[in-house]
């Protein structure tokens, strides 16, 4: 089945892209456990979204491995609870926190350098050690 759009921060995921089913939850239910379908799968087709720009979507591929089908898709199962709608909305949730981490762009690492009052107080210290160990070295006049 079909999703409504889903809006995180700026970007809204046009509901074609994403897709639903309900299957028998394996949680609590009583003697309707077996009669009804509660659990959802939500399905984002990853690859074939415009919503994203390129490194957003590397950046959530990386993201959800572990949620990848054979087909590119992210898939989010949700069966928190004994309703259908609830579960869908909780999928939803779990999709748009996804989505919402992979937006956020990582800070560039600037590469730092040791102060040269650090390095001077580390070539002093390595010093101080060396000439320890020698003044400890008796000597061998055997």
């Amino acid at each position: 089945m079909a999703s409504e759009a889903l809006s995180v921060g700026a970007v809204v995921i046009p509901g074609s892209d994403l897709t639903w089913t309900a299957t028998r939850s394996s949680g609590p239910g009583g003697q309707n456990v077996n009669k009804v379908s509660s659990r959802v799968e939500l399905r984002f087709d990853l690859e074939g979204t415009a919503a994203l720009s390129g490194a957003a979507k590397t950046r959530l591929r990386t993201l959800a491995k572990g949620y990848l089908d054979a087909d590119g898709r992210i898939l989010i199962r949700s069966e928190r609870t004994r309703d259908r709608l609830q579960n869908l909305a909780d999928a939803r949730d779990k999709l748009g926190e996804l989505i919402a981490r992979a937006l956020v762009v990582p800070k560039k690492r600037r590469p730092t350098r040791p102060s040269l009052r650090a390095h001077a107080r580390r070539v002093d210290e390595k010093r101080r050690q060396g000439s320890k160990k020698r003044d400890r070295q008796g000597s061998d006049a055997s």
